[in-house]
């Protein structure tokens, strides 16, 4: 049966494909100023996709001839564009192997804040030698290290978040005082690889819990999907099977699949579909009969690809009832996407 599907887009440079920077209507310059990924995140907000996921990696820039080798940061990248838009999810990817769990909570619930609770993470991981050099914390680990690391900062951030209570912040001039310490909880958090004391420093974000994605890259990724509220699962064989295993690692998370597309005359090479809109569609509305949630588009050509996939192909999916209207008021993405906020954890414990 048939449902409505989730809708997502991902922001990377000029797109996907190498050499998308190369195309004749881009602009090379607007990718380090944000204006090209700003321009397709508001095509893609005004045709009613439902959020934008933002490309990051730890590792040091390719030197490769012909390749855009530099990249602006997911977070940053999101937050600048949070202030155009009203309605889109924005999603950045955080690689959580190396960077502080703390400063990771604080940076997602303040775009959750300046976004008006519209914001979530790609938690997201690292094995490479590479990554491990370019921060000089650690050395590189194994997979499966690093995915049940993963998995105590997501455990951790929530937490974090559930620190402050709802109604901490009181603002009572009369008395001077601004929060109410009592509302204020202490988290004592180890794990074997970190450990945390006290509360966050930014009061609960807007949604409680900004939405954690996980996309599954590797086998070692699916137990983090237990933990996740949206997972991608990349490619597009051996669908029924990896649908099976992740509903069977977790009851919860919705399920986007991930597929990189070229619908323009840009390049194609190399992508998981390439052709025109209507056989697109047929294959998604069996992807949706399959189980799936929802689709996650990477756009070989932000320039090309966004335009055709927010004029033609969202319109037509809409035609075929496979999605919502496609306008709305501004709410939060939990909202958009059917998705509760969860309570406080701490509420009411004294703790």
């Amino acid at each position: 049966m048939s449902r409505r599907l989730i809708t997502a887009i991902e922001i990377d440079g000029a797109g996907s494909h190498p050499d998308a920077w190369r195309g004749a209507a881009v602009d090379p310059s607007a990718i380090l100023t944000g204006e090209l990924a700003r321009h397709a995140v508001q095509r893609a907000e005004a045709a009613g996709i439902d959020f934008a996921t933002f490309v990051d990696t730890l590792e040091a820039p390719a030197d490769e001839p012909s390749r855009v080798s530099v990249r602006l940061d997911a977070l940053g990248l999101a937050a600048r564009i949070a202030p155009s838009t009203d309605r889109i999810g924005l999603i950045p990817t955080l690689t959580v192997t190396h960077t502080e769990p703390f400063h990771v909570q604080a940076s997602v619930a303040t775009l959750d804040y300046v976004s008006g609770g519209r914001a979530g993470w790609l938690a997201e991981v690292s094995t490479s030698a590479e990554a491990a050099a370019v921060i000089g914390r650690r050395e590189p680990a194994e997979a499966a290290d690093t995915w049940r690391e993963a998995r105590y900062v997501v455990d951790v951030s929530r937490r974090l978040w559930d620190s402050w209570e709802d109604d901490a912040i009181i603002r009572d001039a009369p008395s001077g005082r601004f929060i109410d310490r009592d509302r204020i909880h202490y988290v004592d958090y180890s794990s074997p690889a970190f450990s945390i004391k006290g509360p966050s420093i930014v009061p609960r974000p807007p949604q409680g819990h900004p939405l954690t994605v996980v996309r599954l890259s590797s086998p070692e990724a699916l137990q983090a999907a237990a933990d996740a509220d949206l997972v991608l699962l990349p490619g597009t064989t051996d669908l029924e099977d990896r649908l099976a295993a992740v509903r069977a690692a977790s009851l919860n998370p919705r399920v986007l699949l991930s597929v990189s597309v070229a619908l323009s005359d840009g390049p194609a090479d190399g992508v998981d579909y390439a052709g025109g809109v209507e056989e697109l569609a047929d294959l998604i509305e069996g992807w949706n009969a399959a189980g799936l949630d929802g689709i996650h588009l990477r756009p070989a050509s932000l320039e090309l690809d966004v335009p055709v996939i927010a004029e033609r192909l969202v319109p037509l999916l809409r035609e075929r009832r496979l999605l919502g209207p496609s306008a709305g008021r501004a709410t939060s993405l939990r909202n958009r996407l059917g998705l509760r906020r969860p309570a406080n954890r701490y509420a009411g414990s004294g703790r």
